[in-house]
């Protein structure tokens, strides 16, 4: 009897376990963003959605297939036109389109391979074809040419390709720094022409400003000569019998004084001693008037043709 009860028992518990397996195989449920594949005896039965499903025990299977989006990164390397081989970085983001769902399940095994080698085939097609610089230039043309054939194609198997980044042109490091001594060397270049430049702009203003200085200081002595000429004519009317030669000596010793007083009233001048005796301011005109004649030709001439001038006015008048 005993014997029986423990027979019933163990079968009691095969039935039991074999009742919940069934039952969790028959209930399962799907995620968002999630879809599941059923089959039955191992053919195509149906699509499901998110939520609780129910199978046929022993029959059927579900299979799920994630919707969200997707990132596959793969690393190009090819060859430019000039001869110059580059790492292309590319970076596609796709998904499984929603009615699409059996043809992403069935037709690819291994889809991120397929694009791996879709993108490429599509890489390897462009990039040759450019120099270095055009492919720097025409990086994001790269990116556009990629998502378009790569979503002509995968479109057919139910992945829509989002984006396809090419994220960076990198060639190999001697290119590189040849690139950057080129670029420093042109900046260089462009630095000295304007350093040039600004040199012979400001030659020519300082010889622009000699220019104008020159013409302010023959102006000055013309109109220095023209006040002399005046204060001698206005000196000889107001004193009958003067000569030139005593006119010139005195405006002389007037500008001497003149020049002592602002030596004198400067701050920062030194001591000056002067004569005094009653003769001293003879003594200073003479001494003038012989340094003048001694030690400058030129203003010697100046006097003579001022000389000549006063006497021409004088038999004029």
């Amino acid at each position: 009897m005993d014997a029986l009860n423990t027979f019933l028992l163990i079968v009691l518990f095969i039935v039991l376990v074999i009742a919940l397996v069934t039952i969790a195989k028959t209930l399962y449920t799907v995620r968002t963003y999630t879809a599941g594949v059923v089959e039955r005896w191992g053919k195509f039965n149906r699509i499901v959605r998110p939520g609780l499903h129910v199978l046929i025990p022993y029959a059927e299977r579900v299979f799920f297939v994630d919707l969200q989006v997707k990132q596959a990164q793969f690393q190009v390397e090819t060859k430019t036109h000039d001869n110059v081989f580059v790492q292309i970085p590319v970076s596609v983001q796709y998904q499984v389109l929603d009615d699409k769902i059996y043809d992403a399940f069935y037709k690819l095994s291994t889809p991120q391979k397929q694009i791996e080698s879709f993108v490429f085939n599509s890489i390897l097609g462009h990039v040759p074809k450019l120099s270095l610089d055009e492919t720097f230039e025409q990086q994001s043309g790269i990116s556009v040419a990629v998502k378009n054939e790569l979503d002509s194609i995968m479109s057919g198997f139910g992945y829509n390709i989002l984006t396809a980044l090419v994220t960076d042109i990198i060639p190999d490091v001697k290119v590189k720094d040849a690139m950057n001594d080129i670029n420093a060397a042109q900046r260089a270049q462009v630095a000295a022409q304007a350093r040039g430049e600004a040199d012979k702009i400001l030659k020519v203003k300082q010889a622009e400003a000699k220019a104008l200085q020159g013409k302010g200081v023959a102006a000055e002595r013309q109109a220095i000569i023209d006040g002399l000429r005046s204060s001698i004519e206005n000196f000889r009317e107001s004193v009958p019998g003067a000569t030139p030669d005593d006119v010139m000596a005195l405006v002389l010793l007037t500008q001497y004084f003149d020049t002592l007083r602002d030596v004198g009233t400067r701050s920062g001048s030194s001591t000056i001693f002067l004569p005094n005796n009653p003769g001293a301011a003879n003594d200073y005109m003479t001494q003038i008037i012989a340094g003048l004649k001694a030690t400058v030709g030129a203003s010697a001439n100046g006097l003579a043709a001022l000389h000549a001038g006063i006497a021409s006015s004088q038999s004029g008048s």
